[in-house]
């Protein structure tokens, strides 16, 4: 959780504020998994803290949402021209892609469990960064990539 806290200080995912009046918080919580090698022993341990996107308001909390997907046709023919033109092909995987996108709306997040600032406990995290849960996270992602 240390870490997770460390990246979201780390690309400035929020600001601490009081909540102005009449605004709604969307709530966090932390999501933990266990990643397993291909043998199925423990690699690692994972957390991740995400917002409870499924309290946002539409027109309010978030405009649009936008989730791209692939078929399988399109994957299919992306396979044969690396094999017809005998190409490379890479991935990759960026751990806080979703830490990257600048939200436009004005979100305020309740401070995650177990690092609530002492003095500070009735304000608020006013997200600026798209972070794990908000209904438009991957869209705003997207626009930046």
């Amino acid at each position: 959780m240390e870490d997770e806290m460390k990246s979201m200080k780390l690309n400035d995912v929020w600001d601490l504020e009081e909540i102005p009046k009449g605004a709604k918080t969307v709530g966090c919580k932390w999501v933990y998994k266990t990643k397993y090698d291909s043998r199925g022993n423990i690699e690692k341990f994972k957390v991740r803290l995400v917002a409870k996107g499924f309290t946002q308001r539409e027109g309010i909390d978030y405009n649009e949402t936008f989730s791209p997907v692939s078929c399988k046709v399109s994957f299919r023919i992306i396979m044969a021209l690396v094999a017809h033109y005998d190409l490379e092909l890479h991935q990759m995987d960026v751990k806080t892609a979703f830490l990257n996108g600048d939200l436009e709306e004005k979100v305020y997040m309740a401070q995650p469990k177990g690092f609530v600032m002492k003095g500070n406990e009735n304000m608020g995290c006013r997200i600026k960064r798209s972070i794990y849960g908000l209904k438009q996270s991957f869209e705003t992602m997207l626009l930046e990539v």
